[in-house]
């Protein structure tokens, strides 16, 4: 999908279900009684819309959603001989200096500039062993340069600019706190008007944030999934959030994740037990196949891409063998994939 849908929560949902690995995941004495397993002649995947998940969650159940807001963090420049040069910027440092990443990697050794514009520059200050780098702005505060020359860092596999359109679909409706270079896009398909729906309906909603970095994209090249390396993301658990964890799971609710950053935040967090902390920290958790999840019972998703550490998160959650199938089945059905793409929840 090269571009959002005309109307947000106009997409399709593929409903799995997943027949392998179910009862491992989840400790029986901490839900409710659910009602008797679906006969066996419902096939293991639906296709609905979007608008229909209130329809799928019962009441009490917990919904835990990404607030974060996506940051005007990539910047087109200029080296001094002319050639073009990029800068992204993934979070705040130290003494107003940037911890960043571009290309070409010649144009950001230390000492070098990239100029922006009237006067303003990044010049890169520090090389990290892991090839990202600290910059700070020149001419200007980081502020008014986000300000004036920041664009939005649509991912790469949208081969266009960003657009004014972008600015307000490629942030949840829920958006907050300014901090992540990609959106958390299984929340892009929400609307207000669905989300009362499902308060409405009983559904309780949790929030926390998790500050999507460049690591997303990031192709797992490594054949032994221990050696890739994730960049750390921070994250946020109000005790709001952890309260309502812990009340819906002793009443015996579900919780659902609406996308792989609540996944990844809430899994950091959790003690064997299951039980969420409230804080503040990063992660660097890579869930693969094998994984024992302690917190998340549902999940709400987009489609992503192969070799991606997202997709080896959905294949440890449904189980591989049913996640290919229903890869294949959503390719057959001209489902629209990746950030701006349609949705498919496991159940």
């Amino acid at each position: 999908a090269q571009e959002p849908l005309a109307e947000r929560g106009g997409s399709r949902l593929l409903v799995v279900r997943r027949n392998d690995g179910t009862a491992e995941r989840r400790d029986p004495s901490r839900h409710r009684k659910r009602p008797p397993s679906r006969p066996t002649a419902v096939p293991p995947f639906e296709d609905r819309h979007f608008s229909d998940l209130p329809d799928l969650i019962p009441p009490g159940d917990l919904l835990v959603i990404n607030t974060t807001r996506v940051r005007h963090a990539r910047f087109l420049g200029t080296r001094p001989s002319g050639a073009a040069a990029e800068v992204l910027l993934i979070h705040p440092g130290v003494d107003g200096n940037w911890v960043a990443m571009g290309q070409p990697g010649s144009a950001l050794r230390p000492g070098k500039r990239i100029a922006l514009g009237d006067g303003i520059a990044v010049e890169t200050t520090h090389l990290f062993a892991d090839g990202l780098r600290l910059v700070r702005f020149i001419g200007a505060s980081a502020e008014e340069a986000i300000r004036r020359f920041g664009r939005l860092p649509l991912p790469p596999y949208i081969e266009r600019a960003p657009t004014p359109v972008d600015d307000l679909r490629y942030q949840t409706v829920y958006a907050e706190r300014e901090g992540s270079v990609a959106a958390p896009t299984a929340g892009l398909h929400f609307t207000p008007d669905l989300l009362r729906m499902l308060e409405n309906g009983g559904v309780r909603i949790a929030r926390l944030v998790l500050e999507v970095g460049p690591g997303t994209f990031k192709p797992v090249e490594a054949e032994d999934l221990a050696r890739h390396q994730m960049h750390p993301e921070r994250f946020d658990i109000p005790a709001r959030a952890a309260q309502l964890i812990g009340e819906v799971r002793k009443a015996g609710g579900a919780v659902w994740a609406v996308g792989t950053t609540v996944v990844r935040a809430l899994e950091s967090s959790a003690a064997e037990t299951g039980v969420v902390s409230a804080g503040t920290g990063e992660t660097s958790l890579m869930v693969r196949p094998g994984y024992r999840f302690r917190v998340v019972d549902h999940l709400l998703t987009n489609f992503h891409l192969p070799r991606s550490t997202l997709l080896m998160l959905v294949a440890a959650f449904t189980g591989y063998e049913t996640t290919m199938t229903a890869y294949r089945h959503a390719a057959a059905a001209r489902y629209r994939f990746y950030s701006y793409g349609d949705a498919m929840v496991v159940v």
